[in-house]
């Protein structure tokens, strides 16, 4: 997975916490670096901050990452949860503060496998229609 986080104590932390659920993970610390990695290695879910300077900047690094060939599954993610409002729409957006971290590797696995789902979709049509 790649972990796109602007602040170094939360990167560190949320990759740390998410290693230790048996999750490889990359980081990057800004939406460029992000697309760079994003076109050298394929990732089956990209998480990323919400807040670069720019409100859309992780709205938009996250499309991105969307249109890929290899089709990652994709939220925002923020530690500021009064600030994060559930935007319909918008894909999925987890919220990381102290409370929710015992749900966090669950939110993540079930994003994993709505991926999973999604990207074998076509393939299970089309062998049923044969």
């Amino acid at each position: 997975m790649l972990l796109v986080h602007g602040e170094l104590a939360p990167r560190l932390a949320l990759r740390t916490i998410l290693q230790a659920g048996g999750y490889f993970v990359d980081v990057a610390a800004s939406p460029s670096e992000a697309i760079t990695k994003l076109d050298g290695s394929q990732y089956e879910l990209v998480l990323s901050d919400n807040s670069f300077g720019s409100r859309e900047a992780g709205r938009n690094l996250l499309a991105y990452a969307r249109v890929k060939d290899y089709r990652p599954a994709t939220a925002l993610i923020t530690s500021y949860e009064p600030l994060f409002k559930m935007l319909p729409g918008r894909g999925h957006q987890i919220a990381i503060h102290t409370e929710n971290l015992p749900n966090l590797l669950g939110e993540i696995a079930e994003l994993i496998g709505i991926r999973a789902c999604r990207r074998y979709r076509p393939l299970r049509q089309a062998v049923s229609s044969s």
